[in-house]
């Protein structure tokens, strides 16, 4: 028998002959704060981790003796290979299950992260942060899939937002916490550090996490997944959302990427002390129940758009030659894109549910254009800031944001009333 969620078995027939089935999780049991905090903690693992050299690169570029455009490749690299190990995860985890792909993606992750602090050349640095691309693409690709099957409907939204909001920390930490430790032991004991958090992140997973009981194992062809995955933007309103993701995404990287060479420079000068920038990253961990709560009021389309627009504002409050500005310029960009993030990602769900297109694949082609969109702008924006300075990285990024605005407006538009179309999809069921 296979064993599904209420929300997707809705059956009219007497209660002695109903199926017993897995309703998930209510918000408020002990098996649902177990699952949040797990599901938190990889999140804030796999972010901290993907994007903790990315207030380093200028002390990689001064240690393997790069350039400022070469040294974007550590975090480029790793933003690649997540691509090719989300078309693996997916049909991994509907074989093996869930829980399994996201504890071994975290304590593989760890492994390679500890690996990495102690590489001797720039070379071998870049295939080991290749590897640990492949190895984080677990979670992400098990994550959305995992709490769609086990909590209950009404808590769904919540647990998505909560997700997100892990993330968030995660990308608060990678950026506060390395610096710091660079200051007092250089590179290697910043990933050090950063590795044994997400080994930590790998330990809650296996002692926490509830095991999967909406979860039915499925034999899936390679072949068919990942067709799967690339075809699934063949639906209009998907394909739009992709690209509002590798337009977020592909923003956002592009800033954080550049700002740490722009505040070294005249006429900040900070040095190490650019890590101050950071401390503004902790107001993004809110957005995405923020989001929820505009998006409740005016609906997805209009808060994802809405959302876009503060971004492009923000970018555009970085010009200032004011440091206090251009913390808060970045505050501005954190805050927008964890809130469009978490929008996004909880739409192209809904969406390919509605269409009858496999959730996991469309949320794999999301990610894939979302990690995508990381990979080339994170290292057009160093090149841009190497070439034209600061003026050049405004430019590319706010243009970049700005087409996710038309994108996300004209989604909006063709997927007209979703829960009306949700409630219709049910009574039918």
């Amino acid at each position: 028998m296979e064993v599904v969620s209420v929300a997707e078995n809705v059956r009219l027939a007497p209660s002695s002959t109903l199926p017993t089935v897995w309703a998930g999780h209510p918000a408020g049991t002990a098996g649902y704060r177990r699952l949040v905090f797990a599901v938190m903690a990889g999140g804030f693992a796999n972010f901290s981790l993907m994007y903790f050299v990315q207030p380093l690169l200028p002390v990689l570029a001064a240690r393997y003796s790069v350039s400022a455009a070469e040294s974007a490749h550590v975090l480029s690299i790793t933003t690649l290979t997540i691509m090719l190990g989300l078309l693996v995860t997916g049909p991994l985890a509907d074989r093996i299950g869930r829980v399994a792909v996201m504890r071994w993606s975290l304590l593989a992750s760890g492994v390679l992260g500890l690996a990495a602090a102690f590489a001797p050349t720039w070379g071998s640095l870049l295939v080991l942060r290749g590897l640990l691309g492949v190895t984080l693409a677990g979670l992400p690709g098990a994550a959305l899939a995992y709490l769609r099957e086990e909590v209950h409907p009404a808590a769904h939204a919540r647990a998505n937002a909560l997700y997100i909001t892990g993330t968030g920390l995660g990308g608060a930490a990678g950026r506060l916490l390395p610096g710091l430790l660079a200051a007092l032991g250089g590179w290697p004991l910043a990933a050090a550090v950063m590795s044994l958090l997400t080994l930590g992140a790998s330990a809650a997973m296996w002692l926490l996490l509830p095991p999967s009981l909406g979860f039915a194992p499925r034999p899936v062809r390679l072949r068919d997944a990942v067709l799967g995955t690339l075809l699934a933007p063949r639906e209009r309103v998907i394909a739009l959302l992709c690209l509002t993701g590798f337009a977020a995404m592909g923003t956002f990287v592009g800033v954080y990427n550049a700002v740490p060479f722009r505040l070294q420079a005249p006429p900040f000068g900070l040095g190490a002390a650019a890590v101050v920038v950071y401390l503004i990253y902790p107001v993004g961990s809110v957005a995405p129940l923020i989001a929820r709560a505009l998006s409740d009021r005016i609906g997805r389309g209009l808060a994802t758009a809405t959302g876009l627009a503060v971004l492009v504002a923000s970018i555009a409050v970085t010009t200032a030659a004011s440091l206090p500005w251009v913390i808060a310029g970045l505050g501005g960009c954190v805050f927008a894109f964890l809130g469009v993030h978490s929008l996004l990602s909880g739409w192209v769900v809904d969406k390919a549910k509605r269409s009858g297109i496999g959730t996991a694949q469309a949320s794999g082609a999301y990610l894939l254009l979302y990690y995508l969109g990381s990979t080339v702008f994170g290292a057009v924006a160093t090149q841009q800031w190497q070439t034209s300075g600061w003026s050049g990285v405004e430019t590319v990024t706010m243009a970049l944001a700005t087409a996710g605005v038309v994108t996300a407006l004209i989604a909006a538009v063709w997927d007209r009333n979703p829960r009306r179309a949700r409630t219709v999809a049910t009574s039918h069921v």
